[in-house]
């Protein structure tokens, strides 16, 4: 297949920018084109001090996404020709725990920016940055996962998830929206504490400094496919520049391993003893057994492929870490 022209952008509008995913997407886009006038709304400030210092052309602002008119009022200042979504409260055990808190979010704010959009007559780009969450648990003889596979969450915030992809695709058939909707499997997040790979190594960078003596963990059984966040931040911009406006992509890694063998290897690149613990309040009422991406329609129409393999990603992971807590 021929791969699509290189789509230009001026000006980029990422919601959620000072959270992990968003702020490692700011400097993704600002190395791949200093050009480009980013914006970004924040609810907290999160990685905001790395975004000043780092990028210079960039406008932070806080925004409730969640009122309406302020959302309209921004984007009829700015006119982005390009936005990522992805402001949400993506904690997946603490949505068991809060689910109104997380669906009231989650739900208006994409609706939100959606119908601005829409009434402003913007030809923005807007990508939707959605999950496997929404797959829910499915079974071996289904693997891999293609984007066809029925939709069928099992947590509150993959329901959630679920809202903004079904709603996405209604702007975009009914009131023909730019839009192209991605749904990305598990990769490595060191700015993302409540990831499980990202817990546990910055529990051992806490056992390392003599801390803590014990590691914490959930369910080690569920298996998943991973991606460096390099690689998925280079998806993301990958989707904007050559992705097929109204389709739906699956990104994943071609690396497929347990939580339980992730532990390990992280436990392997560490010289102290790391005594491990189940922890009850860790572990999901409901937890996917096993998630492998079908990501091949991704790669035809955009030429993404990994570059950094597994045990580099994991090895970043822990120097971050060591770095950074």
């Amino acid at each position: 297949m021929k791969l699509n022209k290189d789509r230009k952008f001026k000006k980029c509008f990422i919601t959620g920018i000072t959270g992990s995913g968003g702020s490692y997407l700011a400097e993704h886009i600002y190395k791949k084109d200093k050009q480009i006038k980013l914006y970004g709304s924040f609810r907290s400030t999160g990685y905001k001090k790395i975004l000043d210092n780092k990028i210079k052309n960039i406008d932070l602002f806080k925004l409730d996404l969640k009122n309406y008119q302020n959302v309209k009022n921004k984007l009829k200042k700015i006119k982005p020709d390009l936005i990522f979504h992805l402001a949400s409260n993506a904690d997946v055990r603490g949505s068991f725990d809060e689910p109104i808190k997380h669906t009231e979010n989650n739900n208006i704010i994409t609706v939100n920016l959606l119908e601005a959009i829409r009434q402003l007559k913007l030809k923005t780009l807007i990508i939707i940055c959605s999950t496997s969450e929404v797959y829910g648990n499915v079974s071996k003889k289904n693997l891999p996962i293609t984007e066809n596979h029925p939709i069928t969450p099992i947590n509150p915030y993959a329901v959630t998830k679920t809202f903004q992809d079904l709603m996405a695709q209604v702007y975009s058939k009914s009131f023909n929206i730019n839009v192209i909707i991605t749904r990305m499997f598990s990769y490595t997040n060191a700015r993302r504490k409540n990831l499980f790979q990202t817990s546990f190594a910055r529990q051992i960078v806490d056992i390392e400094k003599a801390k803590t003596n014990v590691l914490k963990h959930g369910n080690l059984k569920s298996i998943r496919t991973f991606v460096d966040i390099e690689d998925a931040m280079e998806a993301y911009w990958l989707t904007a520049k050559k992705g097929k406006i109204g389709e739906i992509y699956n990104i994943g890694g071609e690396k497929v391993i347990s939580v339980k063998d992730f532990l390990n290897t992280l436990i392997k690149l560490t010289q102290k003893k790391i005594n491990c613990k189940p922890d009850k309040k860790l572990f999901r009422p409901e937890d996917i057994g096993i998630q492998i991406s079908d990501s091949s329609k991704f790669k035809r129409h955009t030429g993404w492929k990994p570059k950094i393999n597994f045990k580099k990603s994991v090895d970043k992971l822990l120097n971050y870490c060591r770095q950074n807590y």
